[in-house]
């Protein structure tokens, strides 16, 4: 997307990345785009926007990742300072949205709870018939012209345990930076 997130009367451009990065890029004197800011997420950004969102006056990027989650990047300050000896008070509107909030909050949990002890109930049945669920995979198998080699990325809606790779050739496993996996080989049984 473009939009002046820095408030000075020229579009930037915003960027998110498949390996979650957020970037900020302005257009100088250069002919380059230059890189402002940067913000990482945990999995990939599949859609970015700018705008004023959550409060008048404060722009704020918005990124929806993989997984479906919305994160919001806002110019608002996060901390006020008080005087010494001064107490920070908060509006009447803030008070009933922290309430409304942690009502929300209670209720949510308490639903959960309920579900959960529902699923014991109905799974402990001799009735009961279980089923792996189907997950979405988001996989990228790409060529790493410098270097030569490809880099296999999978995201999954939920943890991911193991991964097998299996090949009928000798293959080397390199470690990137981002990797937090404990690689292991094993030699295929030719039968």
């Amino acid at each position: 997307d473009s939009f002046d997130i820095l408030g000075d009367g020229v579009k930037e451009l915003l960027v998110g990345r498949d390996d979650g990065m957020i970037e900020i890029y302005t257009f100088e004197s250069a002919d380059e785009p230059v890189l402002r800011h940067d913000y990482a997420l945990s999995e990939s950004v599949a859609s970015i926007q700018g705008g004023c969102v959550g409060k008048e006056g404060y722009d704020e990027i918005l990124a929806a990742t993989y997984s479906g989650w919305l994160t919001g990047l806002t110019t608002e300050p996060v901390h006020r300072e008080g005087g010494s000896g001064e107490e920070l008070k908060l509006s009447q509107e803030m008070q009933n949205k922290i309430s409304s909030l942690r009502n929300e909050l209670e209720h949510l949990q308490m639903k959960v709870l309920q579900e959960r002890e529902k699923y014991q109930q109905s799974s402990q049945l001799s009735t009961a018939v279980s089923s792996v669920p189907a997950f979405s995979v988001n996989e990228k198998f790409t060529l790493n012209k410098d270097d030569a080699s490809y880099s296999l990325i999978l995201e999954v809606q939920t943890a991911i345990d193991n991964v097998l790779v299996q090949s009928d050739v000798p293959i080397d496993l390199l470690d990137v930076d981002k990797n937090s996996a404990v690689v292991s080989f094993s030699s295929c049984d030719s039968e």
